[in-house]
């Protein structure tokens, strides 16, 4: 199945985008960045194709340029390409690449993702720090652009920038990350919701729907998913407050509906398909029985239709007007995937037996896999999304290969870092909301040595310092700097040297045994 949308790509849509596969031929729909080949690139990988792998992350490098005159979604761009592309580059010593010495805290895929996220980085400049939804790759924010955008346009950055953070040593990724989530909760509703639609700069809700579905989704997963990257009992708190709120208004009989974020008044009694990850995130904070229950109310929709239809009607048991569609989404095979690795239950495996053959029956078409427009009469739409290579397959064959390096429990590994004594792809993978595995293990890596490299700069820095006359110190002692700041510190603290990006005045050194450190002459 993979073989047969990724070729049917490569042959008919190339460069473009994404796949037309009713047309055969091809389409820009977030930027012009060949989508579909830096989604699916992590995936060949996971399914054993080393050479593929390498032959694309290398025209990847060629190709792919992002000082273009695009408007780009900030939140898909980030997810597909940004995530795609540090992923790529924490496997591309897996898939038998040559890496740069220092690897994984440097690489071209690295500095195409850093490059790529740089250009995100003009949509964090509003007063709360909440993103706009689009920004120029070229000219940054356009001045008309709305400033109203979805939760999940706000909240769903930790993870990919983060990991930027942690191995370039620029923090200004993590850190905008950061505030809009820090803005975004305190935001909340008295009853501790969030709605669907807020305004970035004014921070007023436009859509006050509550729910866990379209627009919100993924806010929640980074919050759980980033908890556990970066091991932040903040992040999990703050996941654990909505859990409680979502638990106490919003679900019904292992249902979860949409509600008024203030009022907790029901106004939207549906099931929508993007919720079905809810339950493979339930799994991974231990809460097995609640995610189990709710997959089965989900797997039945699945088996009414043969897919998830992107509205579903939870007291009239059926599609919502104009919602009909299954463009072949993973959400609810991601779930089973995780669910089935924390249960071993065999049901899960017929949910995937049960998509396997609806998207091979329903939707398989001469030039790839085609989104399903209707999933009562089973009509095509004429389009296939950079996720179905990214996800939906990835998740599906993960599900049916219990082997495979990405479900790794530690007992394979790999050495790598700046001095090659780093254990890395030891797994604990996190997938993104794009179902591309990051590696805790190379964050870690990375931010030691750098972590490392500053305390060096600074014990340099202070040895090569004009030694002070006893004059001096003894001024410095009494505390008499003409300055009214207090330089107190706590009891047993030590006055930390400022970290600096390079020592302000030349100086030589030698290392000596034991990790000391000397100035020459002495």
């Amino acid at each position: 199945m993979f073989y047969h949308a990724y070729n049917s790509y490569l042959d008919n849509a190339y460069p473009y985008d994404e796949l037309r596969p009713l047309t055969c031929d091809g389409q820009d729909t977030w930027g012009s960045f060949s989508l579909t080949l830096i989604d699916a690139l992590d995936t060949l990988l996971i399914l054993g194709n080393h050479t593929e792998f390498q032959r694309v992350a290398t025209l990847l490098q060629d190709t792919v340029d992002f000082d273009i005159d695009v408007n780009a979604s900030v939140f898909e761009t980030n997810i597909r390409v940004v995530g795609g592309l540090l992923s790529a580059h924490l496997l591309s010593k897996q898939a038998g690449m040559e890496v740069e010495e220092g690897w994984p805290c440097s690489g071209p895929l690295l500095r195409m993702a850093e490059d790529a996220a740089r250009k995100l980085l003009p949509a964090f400049h509003t007063p709360t720090g909440m993103p706009y939804g689009t920004v120029n790759l070229l000219r940054g924010v356009n001045p008309t652009e709305t400033p109203v955008t979805c939760t999940a346009g706000v909240g769903t950055f930790i993870l990919e920038f983060s990991t930027l953070s942690h191995l370039t040593g620029d923090p200004v990724f993590e850190n905008v990350a950061r505030k809009a989530l820090s803005s975004l909760w305190k935001t909340r509703s008295d009853i501790g919701l969030v709605g669907n639609h807020i305004d970035v700069i004014t921070s007023k809700w436009v859509a006050q729907d509550a729910g866990i579905g379209a627009g919100v989704d993924s806010y929640f997963e980074y919050l759980v998913k980033g908890a556990i990257m970066l091991q932040d009992e903040e992040l999990l708190t703050t996941f654990q407050e909505f859990d409680k709120s979502l638990k106490n208004f919003t679900k019904f009989d292992d249902w979860y509906l949409w509600v008024q974020m203030h009022k907790g008044t029901v106004s939207m009694p549906v099931f929508q398909s993007l919720e079905a990850f809810w339950p493979g995130l339930q799994s991974l904070i231990g809460d097995i029985n609640s995610a189990t229950r709710t997959f089965h109310n989900y797997y039945t929709v699945w088996r009414q239709f043969g897919g998830l239809p992107e509205f579903y009607s939870i007291p009239q048991g059926y599609t919502v007007d104009k919602r009909e569609g299954y463009p072949l989404r993973p959400e609810l095979i991601e779930s089973a995937m995780y669910l089935y690795k924390a249960t071993g239950d065999p049901t899960f495996l017929k949910l995937g037996r049960d998509a396997v053959e609806s998207i091979e029956k329903i939707t398989r078409v001469k030039c790839g896999f085609a989104s399903i427009k209707d999933i009562r009469d089973h009509k095509l739409d004429n389009r296939m999304e950079s996720f179905f290579l990214a996800e939906t397959i990835k998740y599906l064959y993960l599900l049916f290969d219990p082997d495979n390096f990405i479900h790794n429990n530690g007992t394979r590994f790999e050495l790598g870092g700046p001095r090659g004594d780093c254990i890395l792809n030891a797994g604990g993978y996190i997938f993104n909301t794009e179902a591309h595995p990051l590696d805790p293990a190379a964050l870690h890596c990375c931010r030691k040595d750098q972590d490392e490299r500053r305390e060096l700069q600074d014990i340099l820095l202070s040895l090569s310092e004009p030694l002070k006359s006893p004059i001096d110190q003894s001024v410095e002692a009494s505390g008499d700097t003409g300055s009214s700041e207090s330089i107190a510190l706590p009891p047993g603290e030590r006055k930390k040297n400022p970290v600096l990006s390079c020592p302000t005045q030349p100086f030589s050194s030698r290392l000596a045994v034991m990790g000391q450190v000397f100035t020459d002459g002495t």
